[in-house]
């Protein structure tokens, strides 16, 4: 028997996220999802009015793929899938792992190649700006294990996540927003980190289930060489297959001068040297999800942790929200504040808007855990 929650996911994800009806065709693309769980998202999309099209794929297909690959290959797939992108008005991942890791012993200059060819054409030049589309991942025992938790509990969990109630979280998500379009100069102090940066005439966007689930941040982006100081993150970072720990950057003009990740420094370093944009920064935001306090090295959910803001070397979204930036990356790192985790304080314009993980403006109560969940 289906459970009933992926049906009431399937209906977030179709009303809420994506909005669809006749005029509709999007395009649900999933990766190792069982497939009565596709099957209740198509319906649920069909009986919206909408076309449906369909892509199913396999990570370990996609490894094998990944380590023969050629800029030739790259082209062609990039081709043909942003020719279906164009065509389509909304777009739906699902997005499932067996082994997190299993792309691990692709080479970085693979996986450069591949981000440059395929992400930015398919996805930062056609998907993102042209339709409606919402991404999340799928509960499975290796998420669980990231999680440190048992599948069951990590399934009440997942669902507890992303089936909240968001438009609770968009009525008090919307003073923050307001918030950083009037901010000119934002401080943040921590164990480690002493940064400024200006987020002036970049604008904001609150986002609250209508592009990731689970969700819970307000993004902005520096304006481009404003950022000065230092930040010491204290989550272990999943990108490109290799975990990340002990991240540190030295900035300079809005530049990272000096970049650091323990053993993995080497490694660290080859991707921020992957293009002129990916050592400056395209993303500012701060997170709020009552349900998620703790990292799981999955960036759809560590980027909402409670308490926490991430600071994102590379490419930029369109305004509002976008400074500009282009690169290949785009590295969702994450600090959380809270005092399990050290402390912290972000300031706007010289006023202490959140204290470990606290908003302390009353306008901006709304969004700490207790009064969300």
């Amino acid at each position: 028997m289906l459970d009933p929650r992926v049906t009431q996911l399937a209906e977030l994800l179709c009303t809420h996220s994506c909005s669809l009806g006749p005029q509709d065709r999007v395009l649900v693309h999933a990766f190792d999802i069982p497939d009565e769980a596709v099957a209740e998202l198509v319906r649920i999309a069909q009986s919206k009015g909408a076309q449906v099209a369909v892509r199913l794929e396999s990570n370990l297909v996609k490894r094998q793929l990944m380590l023969g690959m050629s800029e030739a290959n790259v082209k062609t797939i990039a081709d043909i899938e942003k020719y279906e992108m164009e065509r389509m008005t909304a777009y739906i991942a699902l997005r499932g792992s067996h082994n997190y890791a299993e792309q691990s012993d692709v080479s970085s200059d693979i996986q450069q190649l591949w981000t440059r060819e395929y992400q930015i054409p398919v996805v930062f030049q056609t998907r993102v700006p042209n339709t409606k589309w919402v991404a999340l991942r799928w509960p499975t025992a290796g998420m669980a294990q990231q999680a440190s938790k048992s599948t069951p509990a990590f399934e009440r969990f997942y669902f507890d996540v992303c089936t909240l109630d968001y438009a609770k979280m968009a009525r008090a998500c919307a003073p923050l927003e307001d918030l950083m379009n009037r901010t000119d100069m934002v401080r943040i102090k921590g164990p480690g980190t002493e940064l400024s940066l200006s987020i002036k005439g970049i604008g904001a966007v609150a986002c609250t289930g209508e592009r990731n689930i689970p969700d819970g941040e307000c993004f902005s982006a520096p304006v481009k060489e404003s950022v000065n100081g230092v930040i010491q993150y204290n989550t272990v970072s999943l990108y490109q297959g290799t975990e990340f720990s002990d991240i540190r950057y030295v900035i300079k003009n809005g530049r990272i001068e000096e970049a650091t990740a323990g053993a993995n420094t080497q490694k660290l370093n080859e991707i921020l040297d992957t293009d002129a944009g990916a050592r400056y920064f395209g993303e500012f935001a701060i997170g709020f999800n009552p349900h998620i306090l703790h990292p799981m090295k999955d960036t759809l959910f560590d980027e909402k942790i409670a308490g926490s803001f991430h600071f994102t070397p590379g490419n930029a979204y369109d305004p509002p929200g976008g400074n500009g930036n282009k690169s290949a990356i785009h590295w969702d790192t994450v600090l959380i504040q809270r005092p399990d985790y050290g402390g912290g304080e972000i300031y706007f314009d010289d006023v202490l808007i959140r204290k470990d993980g606290l908003f302390v403006l009353p306008e901006l109560e709304g969004l700490n855990p207790e009064n969300l969940r």
